[in-house]
Parts: C-alpha cells; sequence; structure tokens
C-alpha cells in the first residue's frame, strides 16, 4: 500500500495512516484511505485491465459537468465529485493506472438488497432532477454526446468469427451455440442505429449504469455513484435499467412528477438494452482473451458471461 500512500501524499496533500481495500467494482479496484484529518475514497482503474480505456478517456470531459451538477442543481449531496490534485487535475496517472480521489461516503451500498419505497422515490428524484439538462448547460457536453455507434462491433464480430477458435475450449464450448443468436442481435442493433442517426431524439443527461451496486444509502439520502458512464443521450439510456424492475410503475410516479407527459421511446430503449447485453458480453469474452486472472476471478467472469448468454437466448434484449 505503500505506492497507493506515496499518490495521495505527493498528488493531492493528503498524509494518509492507513489504506485498506474496499469492495470494488466492473472497472476499478477501490481503496479507503485514512488520514488524521478526514477518510477518502480512492479508486485506481488498472492499465493491464483491457477495458481501462473505455472507463477514463472522457474523465476530463464528464467531471466538470459532475461539478457542475453537484453545485448548480438539486443533486448536490447525492453524487460524488472527485478531489483535484495539487495541480488542479481531475485524475492522477502513473504507468501503473489511473487514480481518482473522492470523500468517503460513510454509508452501503444497497447490492443485493431490495430498495424501499423511500429510495425508489429519491432514486426517481435524483434520475428526474438529471433529466432536466441537456447540452444547454454551461459546461461542454460534445464529447459525451450519443451518435448512436457501437465501438464494440467489429471486434465483437471478430470474436464471434476468427477469435473463437482463441479462447480457450471450456469458453468456446460454452460460446459456440450462441454465435447465430449474438450476430442476429447484433444486426438487429446496427439496423436500429441506423435509424435513431436519422432520427432527432432529444437528448438529456444520463448517468446510464444504473443498478442496485451503484447505489448507497448514506443517513436518510440515497447516493448514486459511479458517474463514468455520463452521457447526453436520450433518457432511455437511464430508464432501460428500470423497465423491468417490480417498482418501475412506483418510480415512474415520481419521475412523472417533473417529467409529466413523458412517454417511453420503444425503439431507442430496445437499443439501449440490446446494446448493453452485446456490450457486456463482449467485454467479458475481452478479459478472458487479454485479461490476466486469479482462478477465482475467471471462474467469476464465466459465470457472468454464461448468465448473460442465457438472457440473450430467452429473447432479453
Amino acid at each position: 500500500m505503500d505506492h497507493l500512500k506515496n499518490i495521495v501524499r505527493h498528488h493531492y496533500d493528503i498524509d494518509a495512516v492507513d489504506v485498506t481495500p474496499q469492495q470494488g467494482g466492473w472497472a476499478a479496484l477501490a481503496y479507503k484511505v485514512i488520514s488524521h484529518q478526514h477518510s477518502y475514497f480512492l479508486k485506481v482503474y488498472e492499465k493491464s485491465r483491457a477495458s481501462t480505456p473505455k472507463w477514463t478517456a472522457l474523465i476530463d470531459k464528464y467531471v466538470p459537468i459532475i461539478q457542475w451538477l453537484s453545485r448548480q442543481t438539486k443533486l448536490h449531496g447525492k453524487l460524488p465529485v472527485p478531489l483535484l490534485t495539487r495541480n488542479a487535475a481531475y485524475k492522477h496517472e502513473d504507468d501503473m493506472g489511473i487514480y481518482q480521489l473522492f470523500l468517503y461516503i460513510e454509508g452501503k451500498t444497497i447490492g443485493s438488497q431490495a430498495l424501499s419505497s423511500m429510495q425508489v422515490r429519491q432514486l426517481a428524484e435524483i434520475i428526474a432532477e438529471l433529466h432536466l439538462y441537456g447540452e444547454e448547460i454551461p459546461v461542454s457536453t460534445a464529447a459525451i454526446k450519443e451518435d448512436f455507434r457501437i465501438p464494440f462491433a467489429e471486434q465483437f464480430r471478430e470474436m464471434l468469427n476468427e477469435d473463437i477458435h482463441r479462447l480457450p475450449d471450456d469458453v468456446d464450448e460454452i460460446v459456440k451455440p450462441f454465435v447465430n443468436v449474438l450476430t442476429g442481435r447484433m444486426n438487429k442493433l446496427e439496423m436500429i442505429a441506423e435509424e435513431l442517426r436519422g432520427s432527432e431524439v432529444k437528448m438529456k443527461l444520463c448517468h446510464t449504469d444504473i443498478h442496485n451496486w451503484n447505489l448507497m444509502q448514506s443517513g436518510q439520502q440515497l447516493i448514486l455513484i459511479d458517474w463514468e458512464g455520463l452521457k447526453l443521450a436520450p433518457v432511455e439510456a437511464d430508464l432501460m435499467f428500470l423497465v423491468d424492475q417490480p417498482f418501475f410503475e412506483e418510480f415512474m410516479a415520481t419521475y412523472r412528477k417533473t417529467h409529466t407527459n413523458y412517454v417511453i421511446n420503444r425503439q431507442t430503449l430496445e437499443f439501449y438494452q440490446i446494446r448493453r447485453r452485446l456490450e457486456d458480453i463482449c467485454e467479458l469474452l475481452e478479459q478472458i482473451l487479454f485479461d490476466e486472472q486469479e482462478e477465482q476471478d475467471r471462474v467469476e467472469t464465466i459465470g457472468h458471461l454464461k448468465g448473460e448468454l442465457s438472457k440473450v437466448d430467452r429473447g432479453e434484449a
């Protein structure tokens, strides 16, 4: 942990007395940093992970938007804002990783627990507030604007065709039965994307990764964390995570207090549902092919892959 202590000392002017691992997420490792004055949360995006460029490329573009949302809207206190380095940068980077530091949120991740009615209402209030803002805000959103591209499409097709024989035998056996259905879903996704690129769908700021592991309860307040995917997009980019939840109608009752006449755009919703499913499968295959994983991590990755493939096979978007 000395390396991490040196980073927060030299780049954030914080003398850490202790650094302890926390439960990380899909994109990054996590650590609690304790100084004599405060506790902090350090996210570490390892450069050895194939997915790191995707999650970190736009840090300098999306953090100013998060800062503005925290200062100028009702989202203050409901989303974490990265601390600046001593050089006023939004991140620190070295040969091993990319680092972001936050004040530590005292609370618990919702995780596998069901949301209470109060939490559903607070989540709806957060998302409804976020969806009030678009490209008119006084911070540039050009770099995060949805273009309905599918950046992983070419790699995904290669994985299903030329690269499938590069997969370990056990993974090859899992994937092969799904090649045709996955190819069909990709074809449909590209068709919908082409239609959406020619449309004039309204776009708002969206989190794009709403699930219980990105929700924390701190005192009486629900907090939405992990904003790497912040995007200017149709609101279905967020609502796709909620439409199949048992609390969706309860959520929408609060959401429509702010967005009175909102009606789901089914085509846009389908685009996001299919793209997310295929992107997750692509990333799991990418981890197996390119990341150095411990055996337990590999077992978990394969388990997730089986789960995602079974959802596609059942016709779930």
